[in-house]
């Protein structure tokens, strides 16, 4: 990452001051991510530095925390075809830094401040047009691609290697309180505009189309796509989240009715 920063540098004067100070100034990956998202997320309320302490102190906690910001970023240099550099995705891809900092608030809030996580919450909503509750449960490797109008609900669960495009919800059904909300296995690929409600299970390595509403359990390795969604079948593709094709269902069961 410091030799692709380098090299931005290097390219563009008007960015030789930012890319300095956040990432070649910075001693690791966790201090660039924390003086970084500092910046983005400071306001009248909370100062860059005290956000700054904040993040450092979350990536210091655990190796755990550590490991999750490698395999996020991983995640969305690997997956988007529009992201060239590790550093264009710590810099400028906002369902990465969305996503780092709902690893802070979700420490927070299981920490017992819950105040603050919903204080972060509110800022990357805020900044971002992202909002996933402190409490709902993320896995590692998670790609969040564009994010803007993502919603995910309190008691929601994504597992590792999951691929989550812009405008999703996650949300809950009713107004009762307990699991409401969708637990989302390893690897699944979620479209662009789908929207997943009440407490339902998706499986490991399913598809869910765009702009697709899923109030049932989808099972493992199966595509479910529709309003409401119908589940087709099996994948034919391995490891869906990894190859975000999106418009499998329209190339693969194009003549179904659906």
């Amino acid at each position: 990452m410091r030799a692709e920063a380098r090299d931005a540098a290097d390219r563009e004067s008007l960015l030789v001051s930012f890319i300095h100070s956040t990432i070649l100034n910075q001693r690791s990956l966790e201090a660039a991510l924390a003086f970084h998202m500092a910046n983005k997320l400071a306001g009248p309320s909370m100062i860059g530095t005290q956000l700054q302490a904040l993040f450092l102190e979350y990536l210091r906690a655990s190796p755990q925390s550590r490991r999750s910001v490698r395999r996020d970023i991983a995640a969305v240099r690997e997956r988007d075809p529009a992201c060239t550099s590790y550093h264009d995705a710590l810099l400028y891809f906002k369902g990465f830094q969305a996503l780092q900092t709902h690893r802070v608030a979700h420490w927070l809030y299981n920490s017992g401040r819950q105040a603050l996580a919903k204080y972060l919450q509110s800022q990357v909503n805020q900044n971002f047009q992202i909002d996933i509750h402190p409490a709902a449960k993320i896995g590692e490797g998670v790609f969040i691609d564009h994010g803007t109008g993502i919603v995910i609900g309190e008691t929601a669960v994504v597992g590792d290697d999951c691929s989550i495009l812009h405008q999703v919800t996650l949300g809950g059904s009713g107004t009762g309180t307990g699991d409401r909300h969708p637990k989302v296995g390893s690897g699944v690929l979620i479209g662009a505009g789908a929207c997943l409600l009440g407490d339902i299970v998706i499986g490991d390595g399913a598809q869910i189309g765009a702009c697709s509403l899923v109030v049932e359990d989808v099972p493992e390795g199966c595509v479910a796509v529709g309003v409401p969604a119908k589940v087709l079948g099996r994948s034919k593709v391995k490891d869906p989240a990894k190859h975000m094709q999106q418009d499998f269902y329209a190339q693969v069961w194009g003549g179904m009715d659906i």
